[in-house]
């Protein structure tokens, strides 16, 4: 459906490829002349961190318990969470805030006061902090998975209300897997307002993520050697066959020849540090690979149906004994997470990064030995 829609060049399903909202997540459009706020989706620049750090396993080991329950006590995991400890940050002063400014000061001041609020904090759904080991050489590395918050959905919301002709603050109608993409020309004003409040969002998550990164490192007190930063949400300018197009990546890394990025696997499994090669393979797939292993099992499948009454759920297929014992067996310290998230709900990544071997290259394979992520039964309105 979406390379029917509008001015398409081309487009990529990569091996990590499930459902999503009006775009496949692990889906890949090129555009001519126009952007997808549906396409980039709810959680803008949703991406990773993750950080070499100067220690090596021998000297956490023991410790492993500890370190994990301080990352649950200072990061704040969960819906609607604010940060205990405000964080100044340069970009509050971002010319692109003027976006807000006309489309209205009510949404302007409303929109920066949560973002100054929840600036720091990680989420929840499948967004996480972790503790890793390369397999090879025992040095420890963090990562951290999330993206612009409530202020990356408002902004979506937001402006996919401004291109279907609603005000900006509008309840939006009920919304389809099935959903037709919503295009909106980049020589436009609207196009340029989206675009401008994008890459907002955009500074707003990196911002994020260096924070979070920032408190693991101060609890291990460790020093970081080595980073690998970016987004799997977000539409970029880039060039392609000489010509400049907008790529829209949902749930797909960049990946251009030497591009580095991080791919995360379940809490029961590895995660890489990957480089993009240059190869015509990798040309043709417009330079995107996965993002993490993809989801096999639907959140409901998983953990069952929520009653928000109750706060039980009910019809699962996957038991909290079945997700302690697989990540106990891997030797993971969990904490927080629900079924939706345990290693049964998603793919084995080894699998999916073969279907891409042709296109990056891996270059550090990193085993989880502590995984903290919201609390089960954290109501989840931000889409990813």
């Amino acid at each position: 459906m979406c390379l029917n829609e509008g001015n398409t060049v081309g487009g990529v399903l990569c091996a990590d490829g499930h459902y999503g909202y009006s775009q496949p997540v692990g889906g890949v459009i090129v555009y001519d002349k126009q952007i997808s706020p549906s396409g980039v989706g709810y959680d803008i620049a949703c991406g990773n961190k993750a950080v070499k750090t100067n220690l090596k396993y021998e000297q956490i080991k023991n410790v492993v318990p500890a370190i994990m329950d301080e990352i649950a006590n200072r990061i704040s995991f969960g819906i609607g969470r604010k940060n205990k400890e405000k964080v100044d940050h340069d970009l509050f002063d971002d010319p692109n805030w003027d976006v807000y400014k006309e489309i209205g000061k009510h949404e302007h001041d409303q929109l920066k006061k949560l973002a100054k609020d929840q600036l720091g904090t990680v989420g929840s759904g499948n967004h996480f902090v972790d503790l890793l080991i390369d397999e090879k050489t025992d040095d420890v590395w963090i990562a951290n998975h999330f993206g612009s918050r409530g202020f990356g959905h408002k902004t979506a919301s937001g402006f996919l209300n401004l291109a279907n002709g609603r005000k900006f603050a509008d309840r939006a109608p009920g919304e389809s897997m099935e959903q037709r993409p919503t295009l909106i020309d980049l020589d436009s004003d609207l196009g340029e307002m989206y675009y401008n409040a994008m890459h907002l969002a955009g500074r707003y998550a990196y911002a994020g993520r260096d924070y979070v990164i920032e408190q693991v490192l101060s609890i291990l007190e460790a020093e970081p050697l080595f980073e690998v930063h970016n987004h799997h949400n977000f539409a970029w300018k880039e060039t392609h066959n000489g010509k400049e197009y907008i790529v829209v990546r949902k749930g797909a890394t960049p990946s251009a020849p030497g591009q580095l990025g991080f791919v995360g696997g379940s809490m029961g499994d590895i995660s890489v540090i990957v480089r993009g090669k240059d190869t015509e393979e990798n040309k043709k797939a417009f330079y995107s690979t996965v993002h993490g292993a993809g989801r096999i099992m639907s959140r409901t499948q998983a953990a069952g149906r929520m009653n928000w009454k109750t706060k039980k759920r009910t019809g699962g297929k996957i038991t909290v004994e079945q997700m302690n014992e697989a990540v106990k067996k891997f030797g993971v310290e969990l904490r927080g997470a629900g079924t939706d998230e345990s290693p049964f709900v998603y793919r084995k990544l080894r699998e999916v990064l073969d279907a891409h071997s042709g296109t990056i290259e891996i270059l550090h394979v990193l085993k989880p030995i502590g995984v903290c992520m919201a609390g089960a039964n954290e109501f989840d309105p931000y889409k990813d």
